[in-house]
């Protein structure tokens, strides 16, 4: 079955395994401990913390769709990337991460840095010589962030994974913007993926998660012992939302990335935009690497407003159909200032080398109706040029 494609993997997982009542969807399991057949007899399942049903079943659908070999479920994606470093990393170990990545992602490696725990180094990936200098120091792992968050950048996962490896480091790709639908960074060459199953996974901004994918059953068994060790691990019922939003996954990404493209169309056009950054544009950095290693583009964009920060304030508190929050991947659009949100813990000196501007907005388009989205936009820009 290992040839079936990733909407078939995504909805047909776990379907029809209820072997008591045969119910088609798999029931959900709250219980936090489960029965021993036997004194001396170890169950597949003992205590939710190390082991669930519906968190094994979500993990199955996880690991299968991105081609691995096994995964963790976690209770965030930081906590993810967390469980990824803490498994592999010790006090004098190196990683190598983006300078452009998610805030919290900087926040988590560069306090822990601080505190001792292991040592990390910031750069930007997409430049030869600075990658080469950081693998000269030959790191324990590295995370690649492609697409980048918030300015969507490109890095060759192939180019850099081959590089990586000959120094022995192991490399993560975050892979939530593209999910398994259109990126696959094993067959890549990459040995772990990490997603926050918050977004586009579950999709419907209602559960948090997250997951460590491995190309290895070795890495997976690592993983698990630390996963249950530091309790990271899911629970329950966020597994089961989870595996409940991942069953449209293909469909919403597809659909998503319709809105997407209008909504570009649109925005190229208008003069109160100073640059977009989506990889589907020529112009885009890494779009010839986008080609080669993405199957779509994806639905998360970014621009640069051409309007004052007053105006560009303005902006953002007229729009309707675009909520001002934080996260990403829902059926609802959002809009987002992530100098002042979801990279704020990054500090100044940090956005500016990882080029966060002020006026930079990102957005994250939902499942409403494209054409409804484009009018909120014309009118919430229409409140600034008839004040100019």
């Amino acid at each position: 079955m290992s040839t079936r494609k990733p909407a078939t993997i995504a909805v047909r997982t776990g379907i029809e395994s209820d072997t008591q009542h045969h119910a088609v969807v798999p029931p959900i399991y709250l219980s936090t401990n489960y029965g021993f057949p036997a004194f001396g007899d170890v169950p597949k399942y003992d205590y939710t913390r190390s082991g669930n049903p519906n968190r094994g079943l979500l993990e199955q659908t996880l690991f299968e769709l991105e081609s691995g070999k096994g995964a963790v479920v976690t209770n965030c994606g930081t906590s993810a990337l967390n469980l990824w470093v803490t498994t592999f990393l010790g006090p004098d170990d190196l990683i190598v991460a983006p300078h452009d990545c998610y805030g919290g992602t900087y926040r988590l490696f560069n306090t822990r840095a601080q505190k001792g725990d292991f040592k990390v180094l910031f750069v930007d990936q997409s430049d030869p010589q600075a990658l080469a200098e950081a693998l000269a120091h030959k790191p324990k792992l590295l995370l690649i962030e492609t697409p980048s968050n918030p300015l969507v950048r490109v890095v060759d996962i192939a180019q850099v994974c081959q590089q990586a490896h000959q120094v022995d480091t192991l490399v993560a790709v975050d892979n939530t913007f593209l999910t398994p639908v259109y990126q696959k960074p094993l067959e890549l060459g990459a040995d772990f993926v990490i997603h926050s199953t918050t977004k586009f996974i579950n999709g419907h901004s209602d559960v948090i998660g997250g997951v460590v994918i491995t190309k290895t059953e070795q890495h997976a068994e690592d993983l698990a012992w630390w996963g249950n060790c530091i309790g990271a691990t899911g629970t329950p019922f966020d597994s089961y939302m989870t595996l409940r939003g991942i069953r449209t996954l293909g469909a919403r990404m597809r659909s998503h990335e319709e809105g997407a493209t209008q909504i570009l169309d649109y925005l190229k056009k208008h003069s109160l935009i100073e640059r977009i950054y989506h990889p589907s544009l020529p112009e885009h950095p890494g779009h010839e690497i986008a080609l080669k290693q993405q199957s779509g583009f994806g639905s998360m964009l970014s621009f640069e407003f051409a309007g004052n920060f007053e105006q560009l304030k303005t902006f953002v508190g007229a729009l309707q159909l675009f909520s001002l929050a934080e996260s990403l991947g829902g059926v609802e659009s959002l809009i987002c200032h992530p100098a002042s949100m979801t990279h704020r813990a990054m500090g100044e000196a940090a956005l500016a080398e990882a080029g966060v501007s002020q006026q930079l907005l990102r957005l994250s388009v939902g499942l409403e109706d494209p054409q409804d989205l484009i009018d909120d936009l014309e009118q919430a820009f229409n409140v600034i040029l008839e004040d100019h």
